[in-house]
């Protein structure tokens, strides 16, 4: 994955940057998939990214960034994750993969920030629906019924998101055998381009690469160590927890 290119094209659509090859079957393929969407904490630093292009980079827990480095793909997990509405009056579950990568140096982590790759879609604004015959209903015979949103244009928590159609196929390719996965860039080669940009000089004159188009766009890369950015984010978290979920309304009409 090169990290470095648009999420979006400029005629619209989205842009294709993470790569699957295959060298027995000498085949190249690409196709889109979301970056780590970041945060902004007051007290602690705004390392948000925008939709098109990624400026921020990060390895520490709680950041919701991408991590460039090398990876190897998990045994992948499915759940539950809520019914959504059909046309009309049906409803159908959404059961989604989710891929975990295995890390190591700067991404070994990874395990740790529960980082992995899984199709960009999730159930909202859900409610409770009476349902005991239902696999997936609860104690008391209720499920979750919401809002599908196909989010593969935004981005993510800091995985890897890819359309649903790619995602399963992915899932497939790597299901009985463990595959490697670089995403670019690593922590040096963000800290370069950065380094030559404060210094007035061109990264590609220099023998670094970074996508133009992006590069024009977000000034100047950042990369976030675990080392610094984790203990404020810890400590943010301390200072501020998270109200108490409230459990979900019973749906309407029954």
């Amino acid at each position: 994955m090169d990290a470095t290119r648009p999420h979006g094209a400029s005629k619209g659509g989205l842009g294709r940057r993470f790569y699957i090859i295959c060298e027995a079957e000498r085949s190249f393929r690409a196709i889109a998939s979301g970056h780590g969407g970041g945060r902004s904490l007051k007290g602690v630093g705004d390392f948000n990214n925008g939709r098109r292009c990624a400026k921020h980079f990060s390895n520490a827990l709680g950041s919701r960034l991408t991590a460039g480095g090398v990876y190897v793909t998990g045994e992948a997990r499915t759940s539950f994750k809520g019914y959504y509405r059909l046309s009309g009056k049906g409803k159908a579950p959404l059961v989604r993969t989710f891929l975990p990568f295995d890390g190591e140096g700067e991404t070994a982590n990874a395990e740790q920030r529960a980082i992995g790759g899984h199709a960009a879609v999730l159930i909202k604004g859900a409610c409770l629906l009476r349902d005991p015959g239902s696999p997936y209903a609860n104690d008391e015979g209720y499920v979750p019924l919401g809002k599908l949103v196909d989010y593969s244009g935004g981005r993510s928590s800091g995985c890897t998101s890819w359309s649903p159609s790619a995602s399963r196929e992915i899932v497939e390719i790597t299901a009985t055998n463990p595959t490697t996965l670089y995403i670019y860039p690593e922590a040096a080669d963000i800290e370069a381009v950065a380094r030559a940009i404060a210094g007035g000089r061109s990264p590609s004159r220099q023998g670094l690469y970074w996508n133009a188009s992006c590069l024009k766009e977000i000034g100047a890369p950042k990369y976030w160590p675990k080392e610094r950015l984790g203990p404020r984010i810890a400590e943010y978290k301390r200072n501020h927890p998270a109200p108490r979920s409230a459990p979900l309304p019973l749906c309407r009409g029954q």
